[in-house]
C-alpha cells in the first residue's frame, strides 16, 4: 500500500460528516494530509478501528514511534504538536501508559462517579435558572454557552479543585488546543498559556491541598522523588484532564440537543416513552461524534491490514501515523447499514467508538454520559417549547477538524 495521492483534511472542519464521507467513499483505510502537509493513514472502517485500537503493534508515543518525529520533522508551530508532544497517559504506551493512567483511574470509578450525580442535579438547575432569566421575554439564548460549556467544566473543575479565577484563560487555552488551523504564533502563545496557568493551579495546591485530583496528583510525585510522576507528567496529566476532562460532553450535550430540536419526531419517541434518554445520547454519540477524528497513533512494526480485517496485501509500515476517523467510523454504513448517516434513537444497534476503545478508552465516559443523563431531560423538562433561534443547517462549526460541535447553539425557550 503506497502512500500517494492523499486526501487534505480540512483544518477548520466546516463540513466534519461531508469529509467524513469522503474518507469512506476511498476505503476503510485511506492516505490523508494532516496540517503543515504531515502525512497519516485514516481509519474510517469500524470493525477495522476497533482492532487497531487493541492491538499491541499500534502504539500512542510519538518519541519511540513516529519516524517522523524521529527525524526532527516535527515542530512546537504544528496545531496537533500538544497532541502528540505531551508527556501523559493519552501518548503512553505499554507499562508507561498503566502507570500514568492507574494514577489518575481512582478519581474515574463506578462509585466516584455515581456519587457525584447530586452535585451535577444542582449545577443543572442553576445553569437552567440562568437560561430562564436569559431567555425572558423571548430573547435568544446561546445554550451553548450558557448550558451545554458551564456543566462539565464546573464539574471537571471540582474534581480538579480549580480556582475560579483561572477558569477564563483555562476556558482561552483550551479552545487554542482544538484550534486545528492556528498559525505558528497562536500555537506558541496557547503553549506557553496553558503551561503558565497550570503552574499557577500546582502552585497554589502545593500551598494549600485539598481533597481533589490536583492535590492528590502532586502527592503522587512528591511522595517518591519524581520516580512515580515526574513534573513534566503532572503538568501534562492536568493538560489532558481539563481539556478532554470537558471538551467531549460540551459537544455531547450540544450534539444532542441540536439533533432533537432539527428531528422533532425523534424527540416524540423519547417523550411517548419509545425511546429512553440513554438511546438519544449513544446515537448522539454514534452519528454526531464529538471529537470528529483523533491525532495520532503509530504503527510499532509493519502492520498487514488483511490479518485485522482489512483490505489484502495493505500494509500500514512501521513508524507511520494512523488518525482515527471516529466521525466517518460512527456513520460507517458496513456496521449500521445504508441508512447509517440518520440519527435515529430508536435504532436497534447503536454501537460506537466515540470514546475510544482498549486500553486508550475514556476514562471519563461514565461521567459524560451521567452527565448528559442528567442534563438533557432537566433541560427539556424545563423548556418543552424549547426551538432553534437560527436556520437548522446555517450553525458554524468549531474552527477544528477534532472537535465536533457548534460554534454556538441559540435557542428559544418558549
Amino acid at each position: 500500500m503506497e502512500f500517494s495521492n492523499p486526501m487534505v483534511i480540512d483544518p477548520t472542519g466546516r463540513d466534519i460528516h461531508g469529509e467524513a464521507a469522503r474518507i469512506r467513499a476511498r476505503g476503510p483505510v485511506t492516505p490523508v494530509e494532516l496540517p503543515h502537509g504531515v502525512p497519516a493513514w485514516a481509519v474510517s472502517s469500524a470493525p477495522l478501528l476497533k482492532r487497531l485500537l487493541t492491538d499491541p503493534r499500534v502504539s500512542k508515543d510519538a518519541r519511540r514511534h513516529w519516524q517522523r518525529w524521529s527525524d526532527g520533522e516535527v515542530s512546537p508551530d504544528w496545531p496537533l504538536y500538544t497532541w502528540v508532544a505531551v508527556r501523559n497517559m493519552f501518548t503512553a504506551y505499554g507499562t508507561e501508559h498503566k502507570r500514568l493512567r492507574t494514577l489518575v483511574s481512582k478519581a474515574f470509578t463506578a462509585r466516584r462517579t455515581a456519587a457525584l450525580r447530586p452535585r451535577i442535579e444542582e449545577i443543572t438547575a442553576a445553569l437552567l435558572d440562568r437560561v430562564a432569566k436569559a431567555g425572558a421575554d423571548g430573547h435568544a439564548v446561546d445554550l451553548r454557552e450558557e448550558f451545554c460549556y458551564p456543566l462539565p467544566i464546573q464539574v471537571i473543575g471540582e474534581l480538579l479543585g480549580l480556582p475560579e479565577e483561572l477558569g477564563a484563560e483555562l476556558r482561552v487555552v483550551v479552545d487554542g488546543v482544538f484550534h486545528t488551523s492556528a498559525d505558528a504564533a497562536e500555537v506558541a502563545d496557547i503553549y506557553a498559556r496553558f503551561y503558565a496557568v497550570l503552574g499557577e493551579l500546582v502552585a497554589a495546591k502545593r500551598a494549600a491541598p485539598g481533597d481533589d485530583l490536583t492535590s492528590a496528583l502532586i502527592s503522587a510525585h512528591e511522595e517518591e522523588g519524581g520516580t512515580r510522576l515526574s513534573e513534566q507528567e503532572l503538568l501534562d496529566t492536568l493538560m489532558l484532564m481539563i481539556s478532554a476532562g470537558h471538551e467531549t460532553t460540551v459537544n455531547l450535550l450540544d450534539n444532542a440537543v441540536h439533533a432533537l430540536l432539527t428531528h422533532p419526531a425523534q424527540l416524540a419517541h423519547v417523550h411517548e416513552g419509545r425511546a429512553s434518554w440513554d438511546d438519544v445520547i449513544e446515537e448522539t454519540l454514534r452519528a454526531e461524534a464529538p471529537v470528529a477524528s483523533l491525532p495520532l497513533r503509530y504503527a510499532v512494526e509493519d502492520l498487514p491490514l488483511g490479518e485485522l480485517g482489512g483490505p489484502d496485501g495493505a500494509v500500514i509500515r512501521k513508524g507511520e501515523a494512523i488518525l482515527a476517523a471516529y466521525a466517518a467510523a460512527g456513520r460507517d454504513p458496513e456496521q449500521h447499514g445504508p441508512d447509517a448517516a440518520v440519527f435515529d434513537v430508536t435504532r436497534a444497534s447503536k454501537d460506537h467508538l466515540a470514546f475510544g476503545y482498549g486500553v486508550h478508552h475514556c476514562l471519563g465516559a461514565p461521567l459524560g454520559r451521567l452527565e448528559a443523563r442528567v442534563a438533557l431531560p432537566a433541560l427539556f423538562d424545563r423548556f418543552p417549547g424549547l426551538t432553534l433561534a437560527a436556520p437548522a443547517h446555517g450553525l458554524p462549526p468549531v474552527d477544528s477538524f477534532i472537535s465536533h460541535g457548534h460554534r454556538s447553539l441559540p435557542v428559544l425557550t418558549g
